[in-house]
């Protein structure tokens, strides 16, 4: 008998390798492209990675992306084999499962902002019982809404998870959901459009990682030099845009980034990378052991991370000789 969560665990490596369009045989990078799989759609957050990843490719390094419908998909496929590199903050897959993954480079820190209805809701008490909607399971959003109940002594009815600020923030102007978590850029959209119907709840100060890159370890180890390339390139991306954020309406023309996107979208860009920059979304240094340690604080607290936490150890959840590398030829800022 297989069990119900065998059974889930199953369906997925099956959804992955179905929504990636492999044979089921473990990835070799580099043999064709180092595959990536985002468990979200592409937007205006993704335009800095893209950035990156059109410079290493200059540099020899072939790169593949996936959009999938989810981060846990994404993160199935990443174990399976079916990825080479996933994006998130898997640290309740590697702690539960042990799965031999490690993340590697901080893409952005939490800048998140839980939005309410207000002819529903209007503070954190007031959402006990209440239905939420989140980003993914196990991802920042859901950690945040999380830390928020135990602080409120509330609890949901239920969470439920619909990828993508702009899909969250749309179910809210239509009046199909009443509580979410949302992005900066989505944060303003709901406050100008609401009419005043929207309003933001109140949360500490909050230093841990939204997304970040991950794969598996032996991945890691066996294509070190293209690895070592992205870093650099990451790296480079991420310090030119805190220095000066209208640096990636270059980078999109340059590298013929996200043509397609909405015009409405394409306006709202710069205003996403200042406001996220001005937040210190963008590490300089690609997060370290800082920032790891920021996060067995926050995942901790929001319980997704179990355990002692005085006895987590970096390493069990991180590999960063890659960032530290590339970090020790570039200089650290």
């Amino acid at each position: 008998m297989i069990s119900t969560v065998g059974l889930k665990k199953l369906c997925l490596a099956l959804a992955a390798v179905a929504l990636l369009g492999l044979s089921g045989q473990p990835a070799k990078a580099q043999e064709s492209a180092m595959h990536v799989a985002f468990g979200d759609v592409p937007e205006a957050d993704l335009l800095n990675f893209l950035a990156a990843v059109s410079r290493a490719e200059k540099r020899g390094v072939k790169v593949k992306i996936t959009y999938l419908t989810s981060e846990d998909i994404a993160a199935q496929a990443v174990v399976s084999g079916q990825a080479d590199i996933g994006v998130g903050t898997p640290y309740a897959l590697i702690q539960k499962v042990k799965a031999p993954i490690r993340m590697f480079f901080q893409l952005s820190a939490l800048r998140f902002f839980p939005i309410v209805n207000t002819e529903f809701y209007k503070t954190w008490k007031d959402l006990d019982g209440a239905d939420i909607y989140v980003h993914a399971r196990g991802s920042g959003t859901e950690a945040i809404m999380n830390l928020m109940a135990k602080k409120n002594g509330i609890k949901y009815k239920t969470v439920s998870y619909i990828p993508g600020s702009s899909v969250r923030a749309g179910a809210m102007l239509q009046g199909r959901i009443k509580v979410t978590i949302v992005d900066s850029e989505r944060r303003r959209l709901l406050l100008r459009k609401g009419k005043g119907k929207f309003a933001l709840l109140p949360l500490p100060e909050i230093n841990a990682s939204d997304e970040a890159l991950y794969a598996n370890i032996d991945f890691l180890k066996s294509q070190s030099g293209a690895i070592d390339i992205l870093i650099e390139e990451l790296l480079n991306v991420w310090r030119e845009i805190n220095k000066n954020p209208e640096a990636i309406l270059g980078m999109r023309k340059q590298y013929n980034l996200l043509p397609d996107m909405p015009k409405k979208d394409v306006a709202d860009i710069l205003s996403y990378y200042k406001e996220t920059v001005d937040t210190g979304a963008f590490s300089n240094n690609g997060g370290g052991v800082k920032a790891v340690k920021g996060d067995f604080e926050f995942y901790g607290f929001a319980g997704t991370i179990k355990g002692d936490l005085s006895k987590l150890k970096v390493e069990d959840f991180w590999y960063l000789d890659p960032l530290n590398k590339a970090l020790d030829k570039l200089g650290r800022m």
